[in-house]
C-alpha cells in the first residue's frame, strides 16, 4: 500500500470524484454529455467516447488535488492512457489524486428487497491488473430498495466478504450498500443498515481498513459513529439521483461525510462546450461539492 496515498485518504480535505460509469450506465452518461447512441456502433467505440469525456474532466485545471482526494475509475479507463500514461498513474503523478478502481460486475436481480452484487468471477485477475496499475483501493456497489432485514443482512455480509478478500491483496475497499432515495422506508432501512455495518466492523481486524460510501441519510449523522472504529478510513456520500444542489445541501448536514459524486459532479457538462466554458463549469461544480464536503 502506498503510504502517502493512505495518509491523504485519511487526513486531507477534499472529496472523491466518481468517474466509474460501466457498461450499463455509460450510454446514459454519454447522453447527458450530448453524445447519442448514433455516434457509436459497439462497446469499443462507446468506451472510447466516454474515455474522451473522462480525460477532458481529469485534464481540466480545476480537477486537482487541492479539492479532490481520489478518483474512482472503471477497468477500461484504468487501462487507457492520458498523455502517454495509464490513467491511474496520470492521476497520481501529474495531479496528486489517488486512483481507485470499481471492481463489481453489476447488480443481481431483485430479491428480498435488495440487489446483491453479481458474483465477481474475475476479481483475482482484476486485482492483479489493479496492482500493475498502482491502484490504491476498490469500490463495489449493492442496492437496497425495501426494508427487508434478511435482504439488508445479505447485502452487508456480501460486501464484507469481498472486502476481506480485497484487503488481503493489499487494497482499501470502498463498501457501498446504496439505499434507494425513493424508498418509502428509507430512514428505517438506514437505521437497520447502520446496526449491521457496526456488527461487521466489530469483527474486522484492526489493521483492515475500509471506506464507506453511503446514501446521504434521512436522519442527519446516522453513520457518524462508524468513525469510532479506527479502521474506518473515510465515510463518503453518493448523490443517488439527487441534483447536485440537493445533494450538496443534504451533505452539509452530515459531519465528517464527504462527497463521492458521479452524475452530480458532471451535471451540465457537454461535449459541445468550448474549453473555457467546460473548465468554468467543472470548476464551479468542484468548488460547490468541496464546500459542501468540508465546510461544516
Amino acid at each position: 500500500m502506498n503510504q502517502k496515498q493512505f495518509e491523504r485518504m485519511k487526513n486531507a480535505d477534499g472529496f472523491i470524484a466518481a468517474l466509474d460509469q460501466s457498461g450499463g450506465s455509460t450510454p446514459k452518461a454519454l447522453r447527458l454529455y450530448g453524445v447519442n447512441e448514433d455516434r457509436y456502433s459497439n462497446d469499443e467505440e462507446m468506451f472510447n467516447l466516454v474515455h474522451e469525456m473522462r480525460k477532458r474532466i481529469i485534464k481540466s485545471p480545476a480537477f486537482n488535488s487541492q479539492k479532490i482526494l481520489a478518483a474512482i475509475l472503471f477497468k477500461i479507463t484504468m487501462n487507457s492512457k492520458i498523455d502517454g500514461k495509464y490513467t491511474s498513474d496520470y492521476l497520481w503523478d501529474e495531479k496528486g489524486i489517488v486512483p481507485i478502481l470499481k471492481v463489481d460486475e453489476g447488480l443481481a436481480e431483485l430479491k428480498d428487497g435488495v440487489q446483491l452484487m453479481k458474483e465477481m468471477k474475475s476479481l483475482d485477475e482484476l486485482l492483479i491488473n489493479a496492482k500493475e496499475r498502482n491502484i490504491f483501493g476498490t469500490k463495489m456497489r449493492s442496492l437496497i430498495k425495501e426494508y427487508n432485514e434478511s435482504g439488508i443482512k445479505a447485502v452487508v455480509e456480501q460486501q464484507f466478504d469481498y472486502a476481506k478478500k480485497i484487503i488481503a491483496k493489499g487494497f482499501v475497499p470502498i463498501i457501498e450498500p446504496e439505499v434507494d432515495i425513493n424508498s418509502s422506508d428509507k430512514e428505517k432501512i438506514e437505521e437497520f443498515l447502520h446496526k449491521e455495518l457496526k456488527k461487521h466492523m466489530e469483527k474486522l481486524d484492526k489493521n483492515s481498513f475500509v471506506i464507506f460510501k453511503l446514501t446521504i441519510p434521512s436522519r442527519e449523522n446516522t453513520y457518524l459513529d462508524l468513525y469510532d472504529f479506527e479502521n474506518t478510513l473515510r465515510i463518503v456520500a453518493l448523490s443517488g439521483g439527487y441534483s447536485r444542489e440537493m445533494a450538496n445541501d443534504l451533505l452539509r448536514k452530515n459531519k465528517k461525510m464527504v462527497a463521492s459524486f458521479s452524475r452530480a459532479l458532471s451535471e451540465g457538462l457537454k461535449e459541445s462546450l468550448s474549453d473555457e466554458e467546460f473548465n468554468s463549469l467543472i470548476e464551479n461544480s468542484i468548488d460547490a461539492i468541496y464546500d459542501a464536503s468540508v465546510n461544516k
